[in-house]
């Protein structure tokens, strides 16, 4: 049986979800980008933009991670690609890229597939991942425009049985991490990192939160 979280840790956690969400106002785009993961949400959503005619192609991207290996029968792209069929989305609007295994590559491998008529995508992915999407985007992508957007969950929600609260955590202090690490190995462009975003990631540090440092 799994400890309590505190209060104090939830707040913690709370002010790191804030940091992490993008609320990017959506227009239409040439492509829509899924980057794969444990969360079907995000295929969902990607389903809904294109039912809404934002875009009329989507890239679903991501082989398999820590998370998803005993997730999915196949690669995260393909279970998000099944997904959208299930909602419609008919199989000649979806481009499948199954090599990725971080954001980077996900943008990179995304880039590589689409053709000089893209201008504009929109990037869809966990709503604790956006900034990390959002930074990693102008750094190694930097002629698009890139709206990113995520499933509506709230904070309380967004955990999983796959994924529950505890991993959630320890992923929000590790991408707070690569804030700081990764604009100087050219990964991301630099994010300003608020005082109360950095108190709350020494505090969950300190707490035993930092698997994915």
């Amino acid at each position: 049986m799994r400890a309590a979280i505190s209060p104090a840790v939830l707040q913690a956690a709370r002010t790191l979800w804030d940091f992490h969400r993008i609320h990017d106002q959506l227009s239409c785009a040439d492509l829509i980008i899924g980057l794969g993961s444990y969360d079907l949400r995000v295929a969902d959503r990607c389903a809904e933009l294109f039912h809404q005619g934002l875009a009329k192609r989507i890239i679903f991207t991501g082989k398999s991670g820590n998370w998803t290996g005993a997730l999915y029968p196949g690669t995260e792209a393909e279970a998000f690609a099944a997904r959208a069929n299930d909602l419609g989305v008919p199989d000649d609007a979806i481009l499948i890229e199954q090599q990725a295994t971080n954001i980077g590559e996900n943008i990179r491998f995304a880039k590589a597939m689409a053709d000089d008529t893209v201008r504009r995508v929109i990037l869809v992915t966990k709503p604790q991942t956006q900034r990390r999407a959002f930074a990693t985007v102008r750094a190694q992508w930097p002629g698009i425009e890139a709206l990113v957007t995520a499933p509506p969950t709230r904070f309380e929600d967004q955990p999983t049985a796959a994924y529950p609260l505890d991993m959630f955590i320890h992923e929000m202090v590790g991408d707070v991490q690569r804030m700081i690490d990764y604009p100087a190995k050219g990964f991301q462009i630099a994010q300003s990192v608020p005082a109360s975003v950095a108190d709350a990631f020494d505090f969950l540090v300190k707490e035993g939160y930092h698997h994915h440092l």
